[in-house]
């Protein structure tokens, strides 16, 4: 039974039970004088400042204090401790004059001096009150953002290593290593370089686990490497072009995933097209932010395609570095074309 009684209800219960005590035990130690209606006031006390506080409880999570800055939470904190401390006292008061169950010090003053008097130790109570269930709320949160955290930390290096092992493509080096070996005999010069380029690309995806972001010149020349073997293979099937405004070069990027993109365009567009097509990649800034696109020939048929981990993987990272401030879409341009594209902040913005 009491498993299902709330944190807060305990609380609620143990401390104005607590109040009731404690003033008990006051009276019989230290009282000069009988007081005929101490205990009457005492219970009607208690049940005025359990009614109030829930009420204030519900105020305050209707308003989301708990979640608002911390110099805003203290501010809510004091004008609704205010407001419900005069609320108290001017009940307490109204009710106890109806109940003529007043203190013979009282009944002489005015009903505003009455409230006015019990003001100052009601606001005390409830400032202690708010102070208890508002540290309470900061801990909790405090502990939620923690666990978060490392959750967060846990959940960006699983994302790295299956991007890693998404990017080690066994399709794509299967098709290069033969590509290379047709160079050989035909031209040898093409097939070292060839052999440099598909080794760069491996260095890059084995360094990415070690990389949150990487300048997008550096993820460019994994790019030109990449396409440069992939050009082996569709020979004049394949056309690129580059729209790069060069300030963008030392942009930071998440490693490795331009060259998702493009792996997907080529993988999704240009391989389906019996007389190739056009890749287009563009860097620019537009509007206070990084602007990266990748465009190829092709249709989407009405849906964004999926090349597994690959396109899931630019939004989780996107969103794990940047936040808000990133986006990414994948949609169908002009009458032929696809476009990804991805939206970043500016470094140092």
């Amino acid at each position: 039974m009491l498993k299902k009684i709330s944190p807060y209800w305990v609380c609620q219960i143990a401390g104005w039970g607590t109040y009731c005590v404690i003033w008990t035990f006051f009276y019989i130690t230290m009282r000069t004088r009988p007081q005929p209606f101490f205990f009457d006031s005492l219970f009607l006390a208690a049940a005025e400042g359990f009614l109030l506080t829930h009420i204030m409880r519900s105020v305050i999570k209707a308003m989301n204090v708990t979640r608002l800055s911390l110099e805003k939470q203290v501010t809510y904190l004091f004008f609704i401790t205010v407001f419900f401390a005069f609320c108290y006292s001017f009940l307490s008061v109204f009710i106890e004059e109806q109940l003529e169950i007043e203190e013979e010090s009282f009944k002489a003053l005015s009903f505003f001096n009455k409230a006015m008097r019990t003001f100052t130790g009601s606001f005390m109570f409830f400032l202690i009150w708010n102070l208890v269930y508002f540290i309470y709320h900061y801990v909790i949160k405090s502990r939620k953002d923690q666990f978060d955290k490392i959750h967060l930390e846990s959940l960006v290096k699983e994302l790295e290593l299956k991007t890693i092992k998404a990017h080690i493509n066994p399709h794509f080096i299967f098709n290069a290593l033969n590509s290379i070996r047709a160079l050989v005999d035909e031209n040898p010069e093409r097939a070292r370089t060839a052999i440099t380029e598909l080794s760069n690309i491996l260095r890059s995806s084995m360094q990415a686990e070690k990389l949150e972001t990487t300048p997008l010149e550096r993820e460019l020349n994994i790019v030109q490497d990449y396409l440069a073997l992939e050009h082996i293979r569709f020979e004049d099937r394949l056309q690129v072009e580059y729209d790069i405004d060069e300030d963008t070069l030392d942009q930071p990027v998440p490693p490795m995933m331009l060259q998702t993109l493009v792996e997907n365009a080529i993988k999704h567009g240009i391989s389906k097209q019996i007389d190739g097509g056009r890749i287009k990649i563009i860097s620019d800034f537009r509007d206070d932010h990084h602007e990266l696109i990748v465009q190829n020939t092709g249709k989407l048929n009405g849906h964004a395609r999926s090349d597994g981990f690959g396109l899931a993987s630019t939004s989780n990272r996107l969103k794990l570095l940047f936040g808000s401030r990133a986006f990414f879409e994948i949609k169908d341009v002009n009458n032929n074309m696809v476009e990804a594209k991805v939206i970043m902040p500016v470094n140092g913005l």
